[in-house]
């Protein structure tokens, strides 16, 4: 009976979206499959033999690309997805992180990073036999959420292992995305087992201290309090405030999604205001060519998981059609070869894998394929 409950509930995360999402223009929603079939093309035909992509010292960049093929189709380049299932489990440890330990090196592996992205791409595969290692990997995570009394409580960081207190926007929205869509494999764990979860509300208020409540940048969300990313600036009475930019924004946007915030809290409508009046496709408002593609497929995660088939303008009846702009775009971005590719190397994108990954899974989003 377990094993049926399994195989119909391993995937209900992205089918109930697929019934839900607003599909493209025909035409449109042509090109997009084409696209998708040429990169994934593109992403086979450069994975290693040992079923990693790029450096194997990092598996998200190996689950990045899994999560994308898996998303067209649980049977689509099977071989592929087979070779990066088992790379990426025998990456597990015993502490159920999926990463490689780097010893003395800052980070030590990245584990919080790597694990909450392998654990979303494993997820996608819809394969029962990844079901023991997502839930190692779940409690992994929830014990790497930061406790105690202090700015970082709630939130994560690279790795639990670090010798310092350190949390980002980005690490922790990164783990609420995996654990919220993994939630449903937690009926899957054996009875007697205790079920990992997060501290829920504490991770809201968390991300909520990295979001700007006046001036222009007000909605908008930071990467952390300490290192903003994009700077700081000072309003008229003197105070100083984190300048928010595009990609942390749709980070904190997914952040109060998965806490559950209703779409009418005036927070999750201030950031989506902010969106609006920073909409583009041409940079990552804020950050330039940095972070780019992280840009197109964070903000695809977020307005996919907040039910946004448009993001409404203010005093405006003209709403953004986020799917089809994001689609034709990064379809006219695509190299000839199927990969893309950011010039601007910040963040490791001008690794074409992890470009291409990123932008694979965004216009899968905007398809409807997958959320």
């Amino acid at each position: 009976m377990k094993k049926a409950i399994c195989m119909t509930g391993l995937c209900a995360f992205s089918f109930l979206h697929t019934l839900c999402a607003q599909p493209l223009p025909a035409d449109l929603d042509r090109q997009a499959r084409a696209s998708i079939d040429k990169g994934l093309t593109w992403l086979v035909a450069r994975q290693r033999p040992d079923g990693a992509w790029s450096d194997a010292g990092m598996p998200a960049l190996t689950a990045l690309p899994l999560w994308a093929l898996a998303s067209a189709g649980t049977n689509v380049h099977l071989a592929a997805q087979e070779r990066a299932v088992s790379f990426l489990l025998g990456c597990q440890r015993p502490d159920g992180g999926i990463y490689v330990p780097q010893p003395g090196k800052k980070g030590s592996g990245l584990g919080n990073y790597n694990t909450s992205i392998s654990v979303m791409a494993l997820a996608a595969t819809c394969r029962p036999e990844t079901v023991p290692a997502i839930l190692k990997a779940r409690d992994y995570i929830a014990s790497s959420q930061h406790a105690g009394d202090d700015a970082h409580t709630g939130g994560f960081g690279y790795d639990k292992a670090a010798q310092r207190a350190y949390t980002d926007l980005n690490n922790t929205h990164y783990a609420l995305d995996a654990m919220r869509r993994t939630q449903h494999l937690e009926e899957l764990r054996p009875a007697g087992q205790r079920r990992a979860d997060l501290d829920w509300e504490a991770a809201l208020v968390y991300a909520l201290q990295m979001q700007n409540s006046e001036g222009e940048g007000r909605g908008g969300f930071a990467y952390n309090t300490g290192d903003p990313k994009a700077g700081t600036a000072t309003n008229a009475s003197g105070r100083v405030m984190l300048r928010a930019y595009g990609s942390m924004t749709y980070a904190g946007l997914l952040a109060m999604v998965h806490a559950r915030l209703d779409k009418s809290d005036p927070r999750v409508r201030s950031a989506v205001e902010y969106c609006a009046r920073h909409w583009t496709l041409e940079e990552n408002p804020g950050q330039g060519q940095q972070g780019l593609y992280f840009y197109f497929n964070v903000m695809a995660r977020a307005l996919s998981a907040a039910g946004l088939d448009a993001v409404p303008r203010e005093q405006r009846t003209d709403a953004i059609r986020w799917r089809e702009e994001l689609a034709a775009h990064v379809i006219a971005l695509q190299r000839p070869d199927g990969s893309w590719q950011n010039d601007n190397n910040r963040w490791w994108e001008n690794d074409p894998v992890l470009a291409t990954s990123y932008t694979l899974l965004a216009l899968e989003m905007a398809a409807g394929l997958t959320r």
